[in-house]
């Protein structure tokens, strides 16, 4: 052989080499619903039926004790996609772009980007004002993406259909719709459309990518088409209930969490029924699309070179407390679904009992794709769970609304409310009490668990007020004051 032909004959070998190793590097497919609660098969719910999200959860890890950083769809959506705590990104209410506070910060898909992955949002991922900016960019982060793609569908466009208990208000109102026609002429289902037409193109670019999917339902306004509906006959649906002088036992701060919806107080039972049940049709068509992102994925030949994450913003109360939809430091608004599936990841299914937070999923994407996670990232990866779910990686979750934090054990909840508890704290028992119902915090006996769990809570409310490595962070960001108009 030719002693010229050598060299370019061994660089070919090294060029097919690297595509090889590009090709064999797992994709991600990281599938987020909005407001959606644990009120699924998969996590022992009765009557809710979600056979997609079951399906993914037995040929992979559910997580039985993940919970959200703030129960609010803005905070957490910036929280976990950044990997930090809202003390850290500074982002505590909606409507507030990312790079408004910390302009430098390396965002999940863009960690991906650097290694050549192609990212892809569909739909919801950071903040967006549901209905009103759907079929638009809402919040995003632009930064974050190499292709972007904004369903908009006939629950938008039938805005007029739909009831609210307050006309004419839907996102942040209880409101619903039994809607005409098929899945895939709304806005979620549009969506399953895009992801499916997206693996067709990817499967063949020899380029792994980070492909995020954010669903809007179940959120508010609940449409979903009439068949869901009818899956939850009216008669069988449960109203929780709550005990006779419960708030006398709470903090001022916990009351106004559960109160401040004064259209959404002590519902008739009538309304109560039709709310939940219209919740859940959201919750089952979200599992169907989910079902289709799935089937598509198998079917484009990417199934078993890609990791799916699944998971929700937050919890969500269905009455619960006497309280309807989100904002509370109870454990309804602060557990959230979450399961990962995969290469590397245990194939046939398994429960991890331990605590994960939604911080978790970038150190956890990173290390399973073996993507190097940048030094802002505050959570834990949660890799040595996915390989084997008896393990355990934290001690303690931790979540944070308003002035209170919170912080729940394998058996405590403990939530402070003003600096150091000034204005009153909370203490339930999940071995006894898991509907958090009977506040411990006088009780005598106590005292020394009380002392434990308030020394653990502010140690961890310390550490994630830290200002992360290389982070630039601006205070203060005025309020914006720009039309809303509904597209």
């Amino acid at each position: 052989m030719s002693r010229y032909l050598k060299p370019v004959l061994l660089f070919a070998m090294m060029l097919l080499a690297t595509r090889a190793e590009a090709v064999d590097r797992p994709n991600i497919l990281f599938l987020i619903c909005d407001d959606l609660n644990c009120d699924l098969g998969s996590y022992g719910h009765p009557q809710v039926r979600t056979p997609n999200i079951d399906r993914l959860a037995s040929r992979g890890v559910l997580f039985e004790n993940a919970h959200c950083q703030y129960p609010l769809c803005g905070p957490s959506r910036a929280s976990f996609m950044t990997g930090m705590y809202p003390d850290q990104t500074l982002v505590k209410r909606n409507a507030v772009y990312i790079r408004e506070h910390i302009p430098n910060v390396l965002t999940i898909p863009q960690a991906f980007r650097a290694e050549d992955y192609f990212a892809v949002r569909i739909g919801k991922v950071f903040h967006y004002n549901v209905p009103r900016h759907i079929g638009t960019s809402g919040h995003d982060d632009p930064y974050s993406w190499n292709y972007t793609f904004n369903p908009r569908g006939r629950d938008k466009e039938e805005e007029n259909k739909i009831f609210s208990l307050v006309p004419g208000s839907f996102g942040g109102t209880l409101s619903w719709l039994a809607a005409e026609g098929e899945d895939d002429e709304q806005t979620d289902g549009i969506a399953a459309t895009e992801a499916l037409n997206q693996f067709k193109t990817l499967a063949g670019k020899g380029r792994p990518f980070f492909m995020t999917v954010g669903l809007y339902r179940p959120h508010t306004p609940f449409v979903a088409p009439k068949k869901y509906f009818e899956m939850y006959p009216l008669e069988e649906i449960q109203v929780p209930q709550i005990p006779s002088g419960y708030l006398s036992q709470l903090p001022q701060p916990a009351i106004s969490s559960i109160r401040r919806k004064k259209d959404q107080v002590d519902l008739e039972d009538s309304l109560a029924r039709q709310a939940i049940q219209a919740y859940y049709a959201s919750i089952s068509f979200a599992d169907a699309q989910l079902g289709r992102i799935l089937d598509g994925l198998k079917e484009a030949g990417l199934e078993k070179n890609t990791i799916i994450v699944f998971t929700s913003d937050h919890g969500y109360h269905m009455g619960e407390h006497g309280h309807w939809q989100k904002t509370t430091l109870f454990e309804n608004a602060t557990r959230v679904p979450l399961v990962i599936s995969g290469p590397g990841v245990l194939d046939k299914g398994g429960v991890a009992k331990g605590l994960a937070e939604l911080v978790d999923i970038y150190p956890t994407m990173a290390d399973l794709a073996q993507v190097k996670a940048p030094a802002q990232v505050s959570g834990v990866s949660l890799r040595p769970v996915v390989e084997d779910t008896k393990l355990i990686v934290r001690s303690s979750a931790l979540t944070q609304y308003n002035n209170g934090y919170s912080i729940r054990t394998n058996r405590y909840r403990y939530t402070e409310w003003g600096v150091e508890g000034s204005l009153g704290a909370e203490l339930y028992d999940h071995e006894t009490d898991p509907e958090e119902l009977i506040n411990l915090i006088d009780d005598p006996n106590l005292q020394d668990l009380q002392m434990e769990m308030r020394i653990q809570l502010q140690s961890r409310v310390a550490n994630s007020g830290k200002v992360p490595s290389r982070i630039k962070q601006i205070q203060d960001v005025p309020r914006r004051s720009v039309p809303q108009p509904n597209p």
